[in-house]
């Protein structure tokens, strides 16, 4: 208590508000109904992803993206690209693009996970999705989640990450700040992870103390005897998750003409017909049902399910990759050069890449 005699810091408060409208008030008792049913968590692991913070927004984040790669090198590729095209199109002035590919040469060359530039805090962040499960099944999309219709394979999908503003101070509904304070000692102790994770995991409680939670995202997957397999990447709504189900039946990758000295494609890849017109008579059905979470295809159990995504905060705004967190390869020049007139040149190290 002595540390902070007026008032607890952003990253230690968790605010509470009650909220009367009538949505609230439904939101919140699904939301209660559903911790009852899936009580417990399974936590899949660590995504990544990109925030910047502005002056007039200090202390709060904004995230820039998706929170959808496995890999820290990932998100920094991300934020290199972001940088370089920022330099090539937007920036004002000399100084502006200056400042932005300084970053990019740094990026370039070094796997560092933050980078200020033209004024801007940019940040590679971390988060851990995880799912709740009850019953031995996991938790599928709740009634109040924001949904949409429609079964248009190639519509665009809408975002409720990108722009998501990081405040750990600010109010949230009554259940969604138990859900936090309930995640505050949220790590991995389980003996399948190695020891330096577990170690990682337990130093970011003490180093990160706050959590946020990011909004929910959608998944197909696939159940076995014992586990899920993930089948689909993350979605905004339910009804993505259940078109890309639909896109995963229907669509399998096609078989490629025979060319000379081309070797056979392996069993896993080739289109079996039977197969396919049985998934494309489950598809249909699957589409006419209003607003589906499972369908089995034979003897394959296909789920939509609802994921979550902790990210933790400490005083100086949201996690960044642990070191127990692996990269498959290093930083790289992505893009040409380009000067701070804008002049890009092209040359053998960089010409697939512009």
């Amino acid at each position: 208590m002595d540390d902070h005699p007026a008032k607890s810091p952003d990253h230690l408060t968790v605010r509470v508000t009650r909220r009367d409208d009538p949505v609230s008030e439904v939101t919140e008792a699904d939301a209660f109904a559903s911790a009852r049913k899936y009580p417990n968590l399974v936590v899949r692991g660590p995504l990544f992803g990109l925030a910047e913070q502005r002056r007039g927004e200090r202390p709060r984040w904004r995230l820039l993206g998706e929170l959808d790669t496995g890999f820290p090198q990932m998100a920094r590729d991300e934020l290199n690209s972001y940088l370089w095209n920022k330099a090539k199109d937007e920036a004002e002035d000399r100084a502006e693009r200056r400042s932005l590919l300084e970053a990019v040469a740094l990026l370039e060359t070094k796997p560092v996970n933050e980078v200020t530039a033209a004024g801007v805090r940019y940040r590679v962040v971390r988060a851990d999705e995880f799912a709740r499960i009850g019953g031995g099944r996991l938790e599928p999309p709740r009634a109040t989640d924001p949904d949409e219709d429609g079964w248009d394979l190639d519509a665009p999908e809408t975002s409720r990450t990108k722009g998501f503003v990081i405040d750990h101070a600010a109010a949230v509904g009554l259940t969604e700040g138990m859900d936090r304070v309930g995640l505050l000692h949220l790590s991995y102790t389980a003996s399948r992870f190695p020891d330096d994770v577990r170690a990682d995991s337990q130093r970011a409680l003490t180093t990160h103390p706050g959590v946020v939670l990011l909004p929910p995202a959608f998944r197909v997957v696939e159940r076995n005897e014992q586990s899920w397999s993930m089948v689909t990447g993350q979605h905004a709504t339910p009804q993505g998750a259940r078109r890309a189900l639909v896109d995963h039946l229907t669509r399998p990758m096609p078989e490629l003409p025979d060319l000379p000295g081309m070797p056979e494609l392996p069993e896993w890849m080739k289109v079996d017909e039977k197969e396919a017109a049985v998934n494309e008579r489950a598809a249909k059905k699957f589409t006419a049902r209003r607003r589906p979470n499972e369908l089995v295809v034979r003897g394959k159990r296909f789920d939509v399910v609802r994921v979550e995504r902790v990210m933790r905060i400490g005083p100086d705004g949201p996690e960044t990759p642990r070191p127990s967190d692996t990269d498959d390869y290093g930083p790289s020049q992505i893009h040409p050069r380009m000067d701070e007139h804008g002049t890009i040149t092209y040359g053998s190290s960089a010409e697939a890449s512009s």
